[in-house]
């Protein structure tokens, strides 16, 4: 609570605040003249930029996506993907995507699940290259999923 008194009482600090992390997203140059009109505005790969921006000011000590890009343009997704390739080296990031090309690109460790299960998990170029799992060689191949 006593956080919380403090921002309100010094309204610059929670705008400085706000941008900082606008800025660390690539949002705060899209979005300065617009910051007090409705996100729903905004394009769905700034909208997702959005979101990232807010659980970063939060601090968090980890960071889950759920198909962080599973609704984005190629150009939205290659953006969202090289924020979370910047931001693995300050927060584990545990990514849910179908999108296996994403997978491969994104991450240092994969693991393979289907019906609720475990198929396949270690780092991502062994998962990829050489799955030891039936389904996993499935899945990565494209013969399946």
């Amino acid at each position: 609570m006593g956080w919380r008194l403090f921002v309100f009482a010094l309204p610059c600090l929670r705008a400085d605040h706000a941008r900082l992390f606008l800025e660390k997203v690539g949002l705060w140059d899209e979005v300065k003249d617009r910051l007090h009109e409705r996100a729903t505005g905004l394009s769905g790969g700034q909208q997702q930029r959005l979101c990232l921006a807010r659980t970063l000011a939060n601090r968090p000590q980890a960071i889950l996506m759920d198909e962080p890009c599973s609704a984005l343009d190629p150009h939205a997704t290659r953006r969202i993907e090289e924020h979370i390739v910047a931001l693995r080296d300050e927060y584990p990031i545990v990514v849910v995507t179908h999108n296996f090309g994403q997978a491969r690109r994104i991450s240092d460790d994969t693991l393979v699940m289907a019906d609720g299960r475990v198929v396949e998990a270690g780092p991502t170029a062994q998962v990829f290259e050489a799955p030891q799992n039936e389904l996993a060689r499935d899945f990565v191949g494209g013969r399946f999923g």
